[in-house]
């Protein structure tokens, strides 16, 4: 009798998978599975791969994922209420929705205020974009992507414009909310910090991957030279 634990199954998938961007291959012969209930980060210089093999992984299940792209594409003239609550759309029937951009409701206020809160933007909920920082910005984008109460997030630098302290506390929160959690980071002691397996990309290639806890950022320094 096999008492070995049952593995979780895989939700990502690539074998031998050559990864393109606008025509142009990426990423050859990606071979990569990522199961449930994995932190798991991407590390590489600027130009690696990883916004590329993110939206890979979003092409997988497009309609189970929470995504919070690097262009984060808010609507400036709405409030930072309103940008939250577009997460939830599809959540909604279209009166709704539309009865929600004339005057909030209470319903919606409900859902929406709480995740502001933790995401430090209680004062700015009904200030349109237009008049947010950079880093609150980026705090709405992905108030955007909690509100979808979905249990995979995909994040493609989610905290870059936010300070370091802010930023492990967001990688956190993020993990807090969801089961399984890919993000693409250039910071390395988030990355170690915040997640269990590290993928390491350069030369068009995963040339590392491994858990975090057997890696220190010496390991990963290397990443970062000229690709």
């Amino acid at each position: 009798m096999n008492d070995s634990p049952t593995p979780p199954p895989a939700l990502f998938q690539f074998r031998q998978k050559s990864l393109q961007y606008e025509g142009r291959s990426v990423l050859d012969n990606v071979s990569l599975s990522i199961a449930a209930g994995e932190r798991v980060a991407l590390i590489g210089g600027s130009g690696a791969g990883k916004s590329t093999l993110l939206k890979a992984l979003r092409e997988q299940r497009p309609d189970t994922v929470a995504w919070c792209p690097q262009q984060p594409g808010l609507v400036p003239i709405l409030s930072t209420f309103h940008n939250i609550y577009m997460g939830a759309l599809e959540q909604h029937s279209l009166p709704y929705n539309l009865l929600n951009l004339i005057k909030p409701l209470a319903g919606a206020r409900s859902i929406v205020e709480p995740i502001a809160q933790q995401l430090g933007l209680e004062q700015q909920l009904f200030s349109s974009i237009d008049k947010l920082s950079g880093g609150q910005q980026q705090r709405t984008s992905i108030g955007r992507a909690l509100i979808q109460q979905r249990a995979i997030f995909l994040g493609d630098e989610p905290v870059a414009n936010v300070d370091e302290y802010q930023g492990e506390a967001l990688l956190k929160l993020i993990c807090q909310r969801h089961q399984t959690v890919v993000l693409a980071l250039h910071d390395i002691i988030q990355a170690l910090s915040v997640c269990t397996r590290i993928i390491g990309l350069q030369d068009g290639a995963i040339v590392l991957d491994a858990p975090s806890e057997q890696l220190q950022a010496s390991d990963l320094a290397g990443l970062y030279g000229a690709s």
